[in-house]
């Protein structure tokens, strides 16, 4: 088996966030927040809440998201340049959802994404931020 250490170019640099589907976000984010005490960081339409949980970003979306469904979840990796990383992927035979986009504007950078599934149906997705300058 392989051990990925002679593919050139391209490694995600770490997990930086999992999403989890949810039927009620106002609920979950009430939970999340006030219960078990994460640092809610912002909100995304639609019916997306982010929070922090030491440096692991934890996505909640409701049914209005797309995002997985209730107690299942998805594997975001970061990635420096998601450009790249996706051409990379593409010519290892992986087949992306939709082309890299923005998904969130903040004051200091924008959120890159690029979801695809994994040999096995997964979900997963590359994620980048971008510094504005």
């Amino acid at each position: 088996m392989n051990d990925g250490s002679d593919a050139p170019g391209f490694q995600p640099s770490r997990i930086g966030q999992i999403a989890i589907g949810v039927e009620d976000l106002e609920r979950a984010t009430t939970f999340y927040r006030d219960v078990l005490g994460l640092r809610f960081l912002f909100a995304a339409p639609p019916g997306m809440a982010f929070f922090d949980c030491g440096g692991l970003r934890l996505l909640l979306g409701g049914p209005e998201s797309g995002s997985p469904n209730p107690g299942s979840g998805v594997l975001y990796y970061f990635v420096d340049d998601i450009q790249s990383a996706v051409a990379t992927l593409r010519s290892r035979g992986v087949t992306f959802e939709k082309d890299a986009a923005v998904i969130a504007r903040l004051p200091d950078k924008e959120v890159w994404l690029a979801e695809f599934h994994d040999c096995e149906g997964n979900p997963a997705a590359l994620m980048s931020e971008v510094p504005l300058s």
